[in-house]
């Protein structure tokens, strides 16, 4: 596990013709594919893996809410960089933010409330104290701040 993970994890996304719609610009629902692979790569270079959760505490983190503002389209072959930061840890919750940042600046903020359940009948479950030390690590105070689209 690191020992000091960052507080903004950093995970860059290509942009690919099949990303696109007709008007040459990122789909809109491919900013959630983007934030969930930045989100599993942020857990996992922290030393606590979703699986790892999943095989050793028989619980998974599950989306709860998603809110997204667009502010400015990617286009293709772009390269775009999705931070991920920690904005709030609850019993049972944790509330991520991402913002995607394009060669123009921030494409979308995204704010991921996610659900730590039981895999098996999905009920709600405490998140162990290992994830919750390290995704306390990743907190950052100042993630409102990059809704202005700067």
């Amino acid at each position: 596990m690191n020992a000091n993970p960052p507080s903004i994890h950093r995970y860059v996304v290509r942009i690919y013709y099949e990303d696109t719609d007709a008007g040459g610009v990122v789909y809109h629902a491919n900013y959630l594919r983007y934030a969930e692979r930045a989100r599993t790569e942020a857990l996992r270079e922290a030393g606590i893996p979703h699986a790892e959760l999943v095989h050793q505490h028989n619980r998974m983190f599950m989306v709860h809410r998603a809110e997204i503002d667009y502010m400015r389209p990617a286009r293709l072959d772009d390269s775009i960089v999705v931070e991920t930061r920690t904005a709030q840890v609850g019993g049972a919750t944790v509330t991520l933010h991402q913002t995607m940042r394009g060669p123009d600046g921030i494409c979308a903020v995204a704010r991921i409330k996610l659900a730590c359940v039981q895999i098996d009948g999905q009920k709600p479950a405490r998140i162990p104290p290992r994830w919750r030390t390290v995704l306390d690590s990743m907190r950052c105070d100042d993630v409102m701040d990059t809704r202005r689209g700067t």
